[in-house]
């Protein structure tokens, strides 16, 4: 066996896991408000498309989630109602972390990331473009 082949299977080995991983944290966040669910499957998409074609269709055909699935994948669409989902589950998080009274730094640190990652979801198109 070829040094090149094995170096292949442990790279689709460790996509394939990961992007099991990442389906496993998508169905916690169907259950939990403050955990997303959508970015997680967007990574598990991009593990399989490196890794695996039958977990990748799984994914893209999923009855719930393969239409987001592929909107984003076509033309990066993040739903308004992902938006706000985002938004409504970034603020009841760092109410609890005001509440647990860390140090500034990491209040700073955390509103920081947070006001990034809304301007990101923001920025991209709430529905496919019409052909």
């Amino acid at each position: 066996m070829k040094i090149q082949n094995v170096f292949i299977y442990y790279k689709n080995f460790g996509f394939k896991l990961l992007g099991l991983l990442c389906v496993l944290l998508g169905i916690i966040g169907v259950a939990l408000p403050v955990m997303p669910t959508t970015p997680f499957l967007i990574l598990a998409l991009a593990c399989f498309a490196r890794s695996s074609s039958a977990l990748e269709s799984w994914l893209l055909n999923h009855p719930r989630f393969g239409t987001t699935l592929q909107h984003w994948r076509a033309h990066q669409v993040v739903p308004v109602k992902a938006k706000y989902a985002a938004g409504i589950g970034m603020l009841i998080g760092f109410i609890f972390l005001l509440y647990s009274s860390p140090p500034s730094w990491v209040i700073v640190l955390v509103a920081v990331v947070e006001v990034l990652v809304l301007t990101y979801l923001i920025s991209k198109p709430s529905t496919p473009p019409k052909n």
